[in-house]
């Protein structure tokens, strides 16, 4: 079975094109399998500071009190997660909304609770449902939350789900969707990049901005186990001919396309 796990951002859901649903269409009728894992921090936030409540952020994570989290899993589950299976529903991809604590779908362990509260790290993914799922031709689509062994929800890094899920499921590629077609030089899309052709491109200046988390997390996720990273554009078409169009990242040496 081809599989393929596809990262969507919260900021992203609403803006994804009708071509990327076409590549979705595509990569179906080439026998791969998909399911998504998506974030929702700009619905997250809105509705933190709706409620007066402050958004802190330690390392990248959000702290995540009690309060926090009844707004985290009623902004994941009951908009963002509606907003994407609407979408892929919209596009003829049959497809199913699922809390990642559901079912025992993700298990995770506080990452440290005095300093971060219920934030979590994925430590064991619920395989066995999930294919059924896939092997049903249906696209699961789960929110970054996972239930810890004593029973406590946990808020959990939305990259950092994509890509314990997609090592869980031996994916052929774990995909970030992102507003761009991947990395860019001199105007030309970068095809391929290892971790130190990535730093290098980082130290001149060539990735920049919002690009740089962007390649960072792409990089972390390849040492959760993943062999291919990839990030394409949600605004455009991103599989075509059989070949997918963005910026794939490698643990091991290979070729650049400067």
């Amino acid at each position: 079975m081809k599989v393929l796990v596809i990262k969507c951002g919260g900021s992203i859901i609403d803006e994804l094109a009708d071509s990327f649903f076409e590549s979705i269409r595509d990569l179906q009728d080439n026998q791969f399998k998909i399911l998504f894992v998506h974030g929702g921090g700009p619905d997250i936030n809105a509705m933190l500071k709706q409620n007066g409540i402050e958004s802190v952020f330690k390392s990248g994570l959000r702290k995540t009190t009690d309060e926090v989290l009844e707004v985290v899993e009623l902004m994941l589950a009951g908009k963002s997660n509606r907003s994407l299976v609407h979408k892929l529903q919209q596009n003829k991809i049959n497809a199913i909304g699922l809390n990642g604590s559901d079912a025992k779908l993700l298990t995770g362990e506080f990452v440290n609770e005095l300093v971060l509260g219920s934030v979590g790290e994925v430590v064991k993914v619920n395989t066995e449902l999930l294919l059924q799922f896939l092997e049903a031709d249906i696209c699961p689509v789960l929110t970054p939350m996972a239930i810890s062994t004593c029973g406590r929800k946990l808020n959990v890094n939305a990259d950092m789900a994509a890509g314990a899920v997609a090592e869980a499921l031996h994916a052929d590629m774990c995909l970030f969707v992102t507003d761009v077609s991947g990395v860019m030089k001199d105007n030309k899309l970068l095809a391929e990049l290892t971790a130190e052709d990535t730093q290098a491109l980082i130290k001149e200046g060539s990735i920049y901005g919002g690009m740089i988390p962007k390649v960072t997390t792409a990089l972390s996720v390849l040492n959760t186990g993943n062999n291919d990273v990839m990030i394409v554009s949600g605004k455009e078409c991103f599989f075509q001919d059989h070949q997918f169009i963005g910026t794939k990242f490698y643990k091991e040496e290979g070729r650049v396309l400067l």
